[in-house]
């Protein structure tokens, strides 16, 4: 139910991505109206639909995870945490998704804040930035969590074989940059802490340096990272304007362009930002993809893909791994107490070993105390 052009949009990427890819998919949200859109395009009973009768708007942010218990967002992260999902793939508001999905999935151990990455078209391979987002204004210590997070994307979605990691700051040499990025430099080039894997830290990475390709991870704070990413968006829209008017402009340039298809259409496809299919949320109890709040039915597919390679390549286990040996990844508690598909009368559709609660059952006479826990977005 999130995005500018849901739910058409949504519901015809998800279609294409369980007809064209293989990948199942659940749909939550109101059900009449999803069963509308599936009539429409031929697929009534295709995808299976759990009710959600509410959703988070477009402009609402963080505490939107509070006031909507029952969101569509939600429902889908409560499928995830009962293992009768792999992942969360969703096109709204990133405020509302990122707290909704630390209130609902929980942060793995030892992760403070989760962080969301994004792919960066660099060749020759490509460059994870993070945080895009996730945490305005983290503690140093994160940074180092960020880039624990990033080189397990990087090895997972990319095949990176030992991703280097850079800091993003405003100059090369180690002492530039103000007190928060100074502190984080010398964590990352410290031994990690708690038994974590070692990073390869490479340094410092200038914003000229973002689609250098020189190293394979980026961290930076959710504030920086955010506006480094729309800068390049921007950027990477004007230029690609001005070289589509320059190739067009004249019968000269027309014909050099067809000369040039090829290499004009892989320019094109690695530019494509619908092709990505989104930032992914990392650092909690289960796989987020967050989408473009302008996707089209393309983008939803490609993030469904992405969604589906990231459970499979099981991208939640390999951060516990890298993030300390010792740590159990073991959560307890619900927010809804039946589960959702006896609740509307269907079938659980998936079935997976990792993901299910561990609480034990409450004795008699005695209380539950729930913890609240409040978002970290900002």
């Amino acid at each position: 139910m999130g995005g500018d052009y849901a739910p058409g949009e949504i519901v015809a990427g998800a279609l294409a991505a369980q007809r064209e890819h293989g990948v199942r998919i659940l749909l939550t949200g109101p059900a009449a109206r999803l069963r509308q859109v599936l009539g429409g395009l031929g697929a009534i009973d295709e995808i299976q639909i759990v009710p959600a009768e509410d959703n988070l708007a477009m402009d609402e942010g963080a505490l939107a995870s509070l006031r909507r218990p029952r969101s569509s967002v939600a429902v889908a992260c409560q499928l995830v945490r009962r293992g009768e999902a792999a992942a969360v793939v969703s096109a709204g508001s990133t405020g509302g998704i990122v707290a909704t999905s630390r209130l609902r999935l929980r942060s793995l151990p030892g992760v403070e804040r989760p962080g969301l990455a994004v792919v960066l078209p660099t060749r020759p391979a490509r460059t994870v930035l993070i945080d895009a987002g996730a945490t305005a204004d983290p503690k140093p210590e994160m940074l180092v969590q960020f880039g624990q997070l990033g080189v397990a994307y990087a090895q997972t979605a990319l095949g990176a074989p030992a991703p280097r990691v850079g800091l993003l700051t405003i100059g090369s040499e180690p002492g530039k940059g103000n007190k928060f990025t100074r502190r984080a430099h010398e964590l990352l080039a410290s031994d990690p802490p708690h038994g974590a894997l070692p990073l390869s830290f490479a340094g410092n990475v200038e914003g000229g340096d973002l689609l250098a390709g020189e190293v394979d991870v980026i961290v930076t704070d959710g504030f920086t990272g955010n506006v480094a990413l729309k800068t390049l968006e921007g950027s990477i829209r004007f230029a690609a304007g001005e070289l589509r008017a320059a190739i067009t402009g004249t019968r000269t340039a027309r014909v050099g362009a067809f000369l040039q298809r090829k290499g004009l259409r892989d320019l094109s496809a690695r530019l494509d930002s619908e092709s990505y299919g989104g930032a992914v949320l990392l650092g909690l109890g289960g796989t987020v993809v967050i989408a473009h709040g302008a996707s089209t039915a393309r983008a939803v597919t490609s993030a469904c893909q992405l969604a589906a390679d990231l459970a499979r390549g099981q991208i939640t286990e390999k951060i516990t791994q890298r993030l300390g040996p010792g740590r159990s990844g073991a959560r307890g508690g619900h927010f809804l107490r039946r589960p959702l598909f006896r609740r509307a009368g269907l079938p659980p559709p998936i079935s997976l070993s990792h993901g299910r609660s561990t609480a034990g059952s409450q004795r008699p006479g005695t209380r539950r105390h729930r913890r609240v826990v409040r978002p970290g977005v900002r």
